[in-house]
C-alpha cells in the first residue's frame, strides 16, 4: 500500500545505498533479513522483514537499484568510476547529483514495486522485487549507459556473440556449465532443506522458511566485496527454498521429494543467472543484475508450474 512516509524513506535508502555503494547495500539487505527471520522466530511480526529488508530502508528494488543507477550516472559524470563499479562507496567522488540520482531511483523502484504487485495474477506469481531491480536496470541502461539494452555486441551471428570476456565478465568461476550446475544443486540442496527443517520445526511460519538462507547468501557477499573469488548463491537459494516449500504438498508432504525438487529449482536459477549475464550484463557498460535476472523468471516458473500442478 502507497504511504508517503516510505516514499520519502525511499529516498533516502536510494541515497544511503549510492553513498556507500550498491553491493555494500545488498550485503545490509542479507543482514536484515537474518535479523528478521530472528524476530519471527521468536513469535514477532513480519513488519522488520517487510519494512526494512524488502522494504523502502535496504529494499533491493530501492536500494541496490538505486545504487545501481548511481554508478552508471557517476561514469558519465567522471572517469573515475565504471558504471558497473557497484562496489564503489560513491560519496568518494564527492559529486552529491549522483547520490540525488540514487535517490530518485530508490523512489521510482519503490513506485514501481507497488504498480508491479496490483498486475493481476503476474504480480502474484513472480519475485516483484526482483522484477523491479531488472526494469530499474534496464531504464539505467538506457538512460546512462554508450550500448543497447545487449551490450556493445562483437560482431557475428548466434549464441558465440555472448560469450563473456575477462574485461566484461560477471562472474567468471560462474560460466561454465558443469561447475555452475553443481553450485545450483549444491546451494540448492543446502537451501530447499534448511527451508523444509524450518517449515517441520515452525509450521506456521513462512518468512524463515523461504528468506533464511537468502539472508546468508546476500550477507556471505561480504567476502566477494573484500576481494575473495566467493560465490554468488541467493538466486538459488531464494528459488530452491520456494520450490522445496511449494511441491511438498504436491508430493504428499514427502520431504525428501520436495527437498531434491528444490534443488533442481535451484539449478535452474543458477543457469537462468548465467544467461541473464550474458543477454544483458556482460557486454554492457552498466550493471544489470543477473541474479535479479533470474529470481522473477525462476519465482514465477515454480508458482505457475506448483499452481498447474496442485
Amino acid at each position: 500500500m502507497f504511504d508517503v512516509v516510505s516514499l520519502l524513506l525511499a529516498l533516502g535508502g536510494g541515497f544511503f545505498a549510492a553513498a556507500i555503494g550498491a553491493l555494500h547495500s545488498f550485503i545490509f539487505t542479507g543482514f536484515m533479513v537474518i535479523a528478521g527471520t530472528g524476530i519471527l522466530l521468536s513469535g514477532g511480526s513480519a513488519d522488520f522483514l517487510n519494512t526494512v529488508a524488502f522494504g523502502p530502508v535496504f529494499g533491493p528494488h530501492v536500494a541496490f537499484a538505486g545504487g545501481v543507477a548511481a554508478a552508471a550516472y557517476a561514469a558519465r559524470r567522471t572517469k573515475d568510476v565504471g558504471g558497473k563499479d557497484i562496489a564503489v562507496p560513491l560519496i568518494s567522488i564527492e559529486k552529491p547529483d549522483v547520490l540525488i540520482v540514487g535517490a530518485l531511483f530508490g523512489a521510482g523502484g519503490y513506485l514501481v514495486q507497488l504498480g508491479v504487485a496490483k498486475i493481476p495474477w503476474f504480480g502474484t506469481h513472480t519475485d516483484t522485487v526482483a522484477f523491479t531491480v531488472f526494469i530499474s536496470a534496464l531504464i539505467v541502461r538506457l538512460a546512462f549507459g554508450r550500448s543497447s539494452i545487449f551490450g556493445n555486441l562483437p560482431e557475428g551471428a548466434g549464441w558465440g556473440r555472448f560469450a563473456p570476456k575477462d574485461e566484461t565478465a560477471w562472474v567468471r568461476y560462474h560460466e561454465k556449465f558443469i561447475p555452475n550446475s553443481i553450485l545450483g544443486l549444491g546451494a540448492g540442496l543446502f537451501a530447499a532443506g534448511t527451508a523444509l527443517k524450518l517449515h517441520e520445526l515452525y509450521p506456521d511460519t513462512l518468512g524463515p522458511t523461504l528468506y533464511l538462507t537468502f539472508g546468508l547468501s546476500a550477507a556471505s557477499l561480504l567476502f566477494l566485496s573484500l576481494g575473495l573469488s566467493f560465490p554468488v548463491t541467493h538466486h538459488i537459494t531464494i528459488i530452491a527454498a520456494l520450490g522445496a516449500i511449494t511441491f511438498l504438498p504436491i508430493v504428499g508432504g514427502n520431504y525428501v521429494a520436495a527437498l531434491i525438487i528444490g534443488a533442481l529449482f535451484g539449478m535452474m536459477s543458477a543457469w537462468f543467472a548465467e544467461v541473464g549475464a550474458r543477454l544483458f550484463h556482460d557486454h554492457g557498460n552498466t550493471h544489470i543484475d543477473p541474479p535479479a535476472t533470474a529470481i522473477w523468471p525462476a519465482t514465477l516458473v515454480v508458482l505457475a508450474l506448483g499452481g498447474v500442478l496442485a
